[in-house]
């Protein structure tokens, strides 16, 4: 996404329009329209805290996963800090995998393999919380 903010008004831009226009054709959201026909599931993996692709996730045509640095400061730079806030590529895979086994898509084993092999530590304490 090259602008969350753009997203979101063009989705309450369309929410407001669909409010005050009852009786015409119902406008769609941009991303609503780019996604509907998008196949597999999806994901958004941000720098910025998860609630900036929370912002359009109601528009999105389904669940949308969400990875994102919920914090600052705790990291010398952006390599540590997608490793300490489980946004960089092993975690983009991760919730890829458990959005497809959720989905019925591919069996757990596949997402248990997957977490051994990118060396997940699944015991790590919540980094939103510690």
């Amino acid at each position: 996404m090259t602008s969350y903010k753009a997203l979101y008004m063009d989705g309450i831009e369309a929410e407001r329009l669909n409010r005050l226009n009852p009786g015409e054709k119902p406008r769609v959201p941009y991303v609503t329209e780019c996604l509907a026909s998008a196949p597999g599931v999806l994901v958004a993996a941000s720098d910025y805290l998860k609630t900036l692709p929370n912002m359009i996730s109601k528009w999105m045509p389904r669940p949308l996963a969400t990875l994102g640095t919920d914090g600052f400061g705790r990291s010398e730079g952006r390599t540590s800090l997608r490793d300490f806030f489980e946004v960089d590529s092993r975690f983009i895979v991760l919730a890829t995998l458990s959005e497809l086994f959720h989905e019925g898509k591919i069996d757990r084993s596949v997402v248990d393999g997957a977490i051994a092999d990118l060396g997940i530590n699944t015991a790590k304490p919540n980094p939103v919380t510690v």
